[in-house]
């Protein structure tokens, strides 16, 4: 006689898979995943108006598709602006900013995660505290300071500063560095290399999830950046992205280009995508293992 198979320990795993209810708190947190997955990539979404025209972006009800696809509009940016330009300052600044931030962080990092001498904490904790200070505490006697220097409508206070390091940065290289097992370090001191040498032939090839997570730190805020070069750039030819595309809702035009500052806005959106989707594994993998210590 032919028995019926019952969920337990001895049954096979496709009955216990048909036994198993279904959580409702797992379909909630779905659901929720879902909606709002949808509604962060609907700003991506709507960019579809950078191929509208500047009359049917006007019209009202709006429509999502456009009716005629002009690809014109990305043509006419850089006919309206300087935007090639722009463009190509935005990138210069951030590669270098990226450059400088790699360099004088890695290298502060890694001293204060391999030397414990007597006042490292101290010394680490007062690093620390500059994140506490506000931007505009500090952007007078800055301003002052770069004008002695005639660095005004020059690229240098935008790069500069970041060869000197950046607290947050630091923090998380030191974090990092800290993993790092000391036998290493004990066996390239063995072999006769100096400091110098093994934060570059040991510490830093190690390093390379942190390091890539702080590189897209430092592009992203170099890209984004608007106040700086509003500050210390006056010249058009030097302009960045982030002021180009703020003199669309000036006043030099009586409507502004609602569908030119698309067509920017997805430009602009192009170098950190790119960067974020060729460094995604190293960012995720940066960021966990920071963590953890």
């Amino acid at each position: 006689m032919s028995t019926i198979p019952t969920a337990g320990p001895g049954a096979s795993p496709s009955v216990n898979k048909r036994r198993r209810k279904i959580d409702p708190v797992s379909i909630a947190s779905f659901i929720a995943l879902v909606v709002t997955t949808f509604l962060m990539l609907l700003p991506l979404f709507f960019m579809v108006t950078s191929l509208k025209s500047k009359k049917e972006l006007l019209t009202f009800p709006p429509t999502f598709l456009p009716e005629s696809w002009q690809w014109s509009n990305y043509r006419e940016i850089f006919d309206t602006l300087n935007f090639g330009q722009m463009y190509m300052n935005s990138l210069i600044i951030g590669i270098l900013t990226v450059v400088g931030t790699l360099f004088s962080s890695a290298l502060a990092g890694y001293g204060f995660a391999r030397y414990r001498g007597k006042g490292s904490n101290l010394w680490f904790m007062l690093m620390l505290s500059t994140m506490m200070l506000p931007y505009p505490a500090i952007m007078i006697p800055q301003f002052i300071l770069f004008s002695k220097l005639n660095w005004i409508d020059t690229f240098l206070p935008l790069i500069v500063p970041a060869f000197f390091g950046s607290a947050y940065n630091i923090f998380l290289l030191r974090q990092f560095f800290s993993t790092l097992p000391d036998e290493l370090f004990d066996a390239g001191r063995i072999d006769g290399c100096s400091e110098f040498r093994m934060w570059r032939q040991i510490a830093l090839p190690l390093s390379g999830p942190a390091l890539a997570t702080v590189a897209i730190f430092a592009f992203i805020y170099s890209w984004n950046d608007l106040l700086t070069p509003v500050l210390y750039l006056s010249s058009s030819d030097k302009f960045t992205l982030p002021v180009g595309m703020s003199s669309f809702t000036s006043s030099r035009f009586r409507i502004p280009p609602w569908h030119l500052l698309m067509v920017a806005s997805v430009l602009a959106m192009l170098p950190i995508v790119t960067l974020f989707a060729i460094a995604q594994k190293r960012f995720v993998e940066g960021i966990v293992l920071t963590g953890i210590k």
